[in-house]
C-alpha cells in the first residue's frame, strides 16, 4: 500500500516571485505597444530619432548596469 498524494495543479506551483515577474513582463509590453511613437534625443551634438520605447530601454540598462556596478564594489 501507498500513499499518493495527488501532484499540485500547475498555479499551486507559481511562486510569488514569478506572478510578480509574469504581471511585470505584462505591463511591460502594453507600455510597449502604447508607446512607439518617435521621438527626438539631443545629447551634445548627436540627435537620434528612435521609438520612445528603445529609449527608455536603452536608459533602464544603463541604469541597470551603474547599480550592478555600484553593488559589486560596496560588497568589498
Amino acid at each position: 500500500m501507498t500513499d499518493r498524494q495527488p501532484k499540485p495543479s500547475l498555479l499551486s506551483r507559481i511562486t510569488v516571485n514569478q506572478w510578480l515577474a509574469l504581471v511585470l513582463t505584462v505591463i511591460a509590453v502594453i507600455f510597449v505597444i502604447e508607446n512607439r511613437d518617435q521621438v527626438e534625443i539631443n545629447f551634445l551634438p548627436i540627435t537620434v530619432t528612435s521609438p520612445m520605447w528603445l529609449i527608455l530601454l536603452v536608459m533602464f540598462l544603463i541604469g541597470l548596469v551603474a547599480g550592478l556596478l555600484i553593488r559589486r564594489r560596496g560588497r568589498r
